[in-house]
């Protein structure tokens, strides 16, 4: 089947987030938004088409979790991740930035401390510190190509033993990187002799682009698989967010016992109805729409990349090795934080994620979604260029 990605869907009316938020966020409601990262794409055919076989049997009462539940995600983790991951390793979640605030909970005292690395997407802050730990910053370094890596000098300075938990976002949202084996193990032979557990955001683990592969943290070694919660879902590769779709894998029995044993006594354990449902076939039919997906995302960076250089060189666009984010490097416009925000918002009429945002190092970046039809992608810039035009 060949998927139309050109097409223009109107999201009126469906009280999404990326359009119903602008008002209250921006102040206007005349911006083209390319910000919260879901897609403008359409949900596929066979997940909508598997929610619209179960809604013709119309009684919604209490559910048990579909038979191939699991082993839907045990092949799809084994096929495309190489992770051989046991049944009972498994187990939903309401979200993996709930699951987050939640491994806090579970993990760690009122006294305890998380490690974060800006520039990091932002909840990976808020949620500790909305549950009154203190955050540690492990600021990620730039490199002369413009991507980054890890700082383990300064991480074996800033880790006491107040620390408890290592939050890392692999592949990295904003910056798009898929770590490799070494750093991910390097990692992980820090975090056990600190004795940290590492809560592993794979979210964007399906959506490795331009040749990269996602490699799984708790796969690397023993240490990382005793030590490691890793979170994933179908929401981003298939656009199914407000289906809400999450699991965690812990291969760890002390650890898994803990925290969901706690999820259990909870009952945070027990997916809504169509949660399932749309997991079992984004996993079971998914994988032609996610290829073609990821082509035209592909095609959508290559198309931001040849139009900055040619129209605004003052902004450079970092390559993403997975995800549909875009970061963009707008040092060289040299404008503070404020003059940024007025060119995009009110001058170019766009809405991104600010780089300050995602904190230390985000300075003089944005974050460009380009998960939409190309017309609209092409709309943005033309009015971004624009917008830098006139500023010159």
């Amino acid at each position: 089947m060949k998927y139309d990605f050109d097409k223009i869907i109107d999201r009126s009316g469906s009280g999404d987030l990326k359009h119903e938020a602008l008002l209250p966020r921006w102040g206007r409601k005349d911006l083209l938004p390319l910000w919260v990262a879901d897609m403008d794409f359409e949900t596929p055919a066979f997940i909508t088409d598997a929610i619209k076989d179960r809604l013709e049997h119309s009684l919604f009462g209490y559910t048990v979790e579909p038979e191939d539940f699991l082993p839907s995600i045990m092949d799809w983790v084994r096929d495309h991740h190489q992770w051989n991951v046991k049944r009972e390793w498994i187990r939903f979640i309401p979200g993996i930035v709930k699951g987050i605030g939640m491994v806090i909970n579970v993990f760690t005292k009122e006294d305890e401390k998380v490690i974060i690395q800006p520039p990091v997407y932002h909840p990976f802050r808020l949620t500790p510190e909305g549950n009154g730990r203190e955050v540690v910053f492990n600021p990620l370094k730039m490199r002369e190509d413009g991507y980054y890596e890890m700082d383990f000098e300064q991480l074996e300075k800033v880790c006491d033993e107040k620390c408890k938990v290592f939050i890392l976002c692999n592949p990295h949202n904003p910056g798009g990187i898929t770590w490799d084996r070494e750093t991910l193990q390097r990692l992980a032979d820090f975090c056990y002799e600190h004795h940290l557990i590492v809560i592993s955001d794979e979210i964007h683990a399906d959506m490795a682009i331009f040749g990269h592969k996602h490699i799984p943290f708790a796969s690397v070694s023993d240490k990382a698989r005793e030590i490691s919660i890793t979170f994933q879902a179908p929401s981003k590769t298939f656009n199914i967010a407000g289906i809400v779709s999450s699991y965690s894998i812990i291969p760890n029995e002390d650890i898994r016992r803990k925290f969901y044993g706690w999820l259990s006594a909870n009952e945070l354990d027990e997916p809504t109805i169509f949660s399932p449902i749309a997991t079992i076939a984004a996993f079971r039919h998914g994988e032609e729409y996610r290829q073609q997906m990821l082509a035209y995302i592909e095609e959508n960076i290559r198309f931001v990349e040849d139009f900055c250089r040619e129209h605004i060189p003052g902004i450079r666009p970092l390559r993403p090795q997975a995800s549909f984010l875009v970061w963009l490097n707008c040092r060289d416009l040299h404008l503070n934080h404020e003059q940024l925000l007025d060119l995009f918002i009110d001058k170019a009429h766009l809405a991104l994620n600010d780089g300050e945002m995602f904190g230390p190092g985000g300075e003089g970046f944005m974050r460009l979604n380009v998960a939409s039809p190309r017309v609209i992608i092409r709309q943005a810039l033309e009015q971004l260029a624009e917008a830098v035009g006139k500023q010159s």
